[in-house]
């Protein structure tokens, strides 16, 4: 055999090792993490729980006012329903609904989020790999309480509430819902699961929720379709779609409200209230 042709052999055998390696990396199932963090709360949320995010946050506020410790996983612009439309699991904005999170808690496995956050560009996200990271770190088996506060951003994609064919579709919002539920049960079946309702809102265009259809119903079709949900899925939940804040005329909106649509510092301190009464009136 020619020297040239040798080393064609010798180079294809390389490559294919390296091949081989690299695909048994990706592919062998991934060991379980060391956790090294048990909170007594986790929140799972958008904006409201995750834009801000020093002690006048909701979750901060939560872990003074109970006197147990509140992991803040919250991220904000999330669903809780997948939204993208080629119904790929892989996909980013999939990846950090809430279906995504809670079948990644399920699963011990946050590998995919992990590659999605270290490459994400978008603004206000730049804590999002630190979260993730964090919920890594976190012994599931040991948390007593989940919050689950989403809804909102589902109503702005105009995500359909619910698939009769499929009660368990991901890609709509009570899908999501019992899918997310489900995976947290089978994590840890002691687990207390509390539902958070959006909050009322108003828009910049002069419309409120109640007027705003963003093509899947308008904010309280999806509340009242959770709070419905709750009863079946035997959850509680804490309704401040309703019973937050008055919301008869436009004025309203500066109660508690900083643009109509995320609460104020008096906002988020009224709704930490009314969340730990709720959970310490049930616990």
């Amino acid at each position: 055999m020619d020297r040239p042709g040798k080393w064609k052999i010798i180079l294809y055998g390389i490559t294919m090792a390296a091949a081989f390696a690299l695909l048994f990396v990706l592919t062998y199932p991934k060991s379980k993490t060391e956790h090294i963090l048990q909170p007594e709360i986790v929140v799972f949320g958008d904006s409201v729980f995750g834009e801000i995010r020093d002690e006048t946050g909701v979750p901060e506020r939560l872990e003074e006012l109970l006197g147990k410790t509140v992991y803040n996983a919250a991220l904000g612009g999330t669903c809780m329903a997948r939204i993208e439309d080629d119904r790929r699991m892989d996909y980013p904005r999939g990846t950090l609904s809430l279906a995504g999170l809670t079948k990644s808690v399920w699963a011990d496995d946050f590998r995919v989020q992990q590659t999605v956050t270290v490459r994400m560009r978008e603004n206000n996200t730049e804590y999002f790999a630190e979260v993730i990271n964090g919920l890594e770190a976190i012994d599931f088996s040991t948390v007593e309480i989940v919050l689950l506060q989403q809804g909102i951003n589902d109503y702005h994609a105009g995500v359909p509430i619910e698939n009769p064919e499929d009660p368990y579709d991901e890609y709509t919002f009570l899908g999501a819902l019992r899918s997310s539920v489900k995976a947290l049960r089978e994590t840890n079946p002691e687990l207390r699961i509390v539902l958070v309702t959006p909050l009322y809102t108003w828009y910049v265009t002069g419309l409120t929720c109640e007027e705003a259809d963003q093509g899947g119903g308008v904010l309280e079709e999806y509340v009242e379709a959770e709070l419905q949900a709750a009863e079946e899925l035997e959850i509680e939940v804490i309704d401040v779609y309703h019973d937050f804040s008055p919301h008869e005329k436009w004025e309203d909106k500066d109660l508690y409200m900083r643009d109509g649509l995320h609460p104020n510092e008096a906002g988020r301190e009224r709704m930490a209230q009314k969340i730990a009464q709720a959970l310490n009136r049930e616990g």
